[in-house]
């Protein structure tokens, strides 16, 4: 899990280490805010920190009433202004407002470590799960995206303060299976993970797939209808193909297919993309199911080399990750 999404298990870190530990959360913005509703940061008792809520110009003032409340026990909602002309300043293009919820954790109004550790499983285990916290009374529960209570925020999949209730989505972390470990998948990996992503390397050739070529992600040197089997597929994953080898490209592609992932891209002309198009319709999909793919890969912006072309894969990845109804 790509660090800057690893939040609530960075906040259970700090606690097992003996640390007092504060979760701060965006609640609502207004304006230029630069991190969303649900962003959050943790804050230890000696002020280290991990993930942020602003840009920049907030966080300095959310850490000092953090380590008063680790000391009182209360939960506070913070609210902070930049003008216009103050907006440059602090790295914003524009004045706005933003609302933060902080927590001590196992404090007092705070929430306890074990609920923490409950959302945490949730994560881990990749279910789609919401923080509920009523801040009229400090309940707190870990619910299911299910739960009539948070129905319209999960069917946005957007955390969302309503009323005297905060929602924050905890939707599985982003992953990204690439299928050869070819010169675009050196750029892509590294490219993909500062954006979020958990990468795997998929390539049985050994002389490719290693981890000296891709030093810090996973590597596995398996068959690529295999190797998908054992990493899963579901809707917060893309896979994409770079192999040009039918052999090891054709079995992701028909594993990727049969999946609810929200992107699949493959390397290849017009031409070689025809022939795929070909023995997948012998192969029995529908014109709707090869339809989802987008061949050839990435958008069209130019790309010459391999670090261009990673570009162009990782910005049609976020499209369709981000505008789900532009996706075929």
């Amino acid at each position: 899990m790509a660090e800057h999404d690893q939040i609530i298990e960075a906040a259970l870190a700090m606690v097992d280490a003996g640390q007092p530990v504060a979760l701060a959360t965006v609640l609502e913005t207004w304006g230029s805010a630069p991190r969303p509703v649900g962003a959050q940061l943790a804050i230890s008792g000696d002020a280290a920190m991990v993930g942020s809520v602003s840009g920049g110009c907030v966080e300095g003032a959310v850490v000092a009433e953090a380590l008063d409340l680790l000391e009182t026990g209360e939960c506070r909602v913070l609210e902070f202004g930049v003008s216009d002309d103050d907006a440059f300043a602090v790295g914003l293009a524009c004045g706005g407002r933003i609302k933060v919820l902080v927590e001590p954790i196992g404090v007092g109004q705070g929430p306890s470590s074990d609920l923490l550790r409950d959302l945490a499983a949730a994560r881990a285990a990749r279910r789609p799960a919401a923080y509920v916290v009523n801040m009229s009374t400090w309940d707190r529960k870990i619910a299911a995206l299910d739960d009539p209570q948070i129905a319209e925020a999960a069917l946005a999949e957007k955390s969302r303060l309503d009323g005297e209730l905060f929602i924050g989505l905890h939707m599985p972390p982003l992953r990204l299976a690439i299928i050869g470990a070819v010169h675009i998948a050196q750029a892509l990996s590294d490219m993909a993970a500062l954006a979020g992503y958990d990468v795997t390397v998929i390539d049985p050739r050994d002389s490719f797939g290693s981890t000296a070529r891709f030093p810090g992600h996973t590597v596995v040197n398996d068959w690529p209808d295999e190797a998908l089997a054992a990493h899963g597929l579901d809707a917060r994953t893309a896979v994409v193909t770079l192999t040009h080898d039918p052999k090891l490209d054709n079995p992701a592609i028909q594993a990727a297919l049969g999946a609810d992932i929200f992107y699949l891209g493959c390397l290849g002309s017009t031409r070689t993309h025809g022939k795929r198009v070909a023995f997948l319709q012998q192969q029995g999909f529908s014109k709707a199911q090869i339809a989802r793919i987008h061949g050839p890969v990435g958008l069209n912006i130019g790309s010459k080399t391999p670090a261009e072309i990673a570009v162009s894969i990782l910005g049609q990845m976020t499209e369709r990750l981000r505008r789900p109804e532009t996706r075929p």
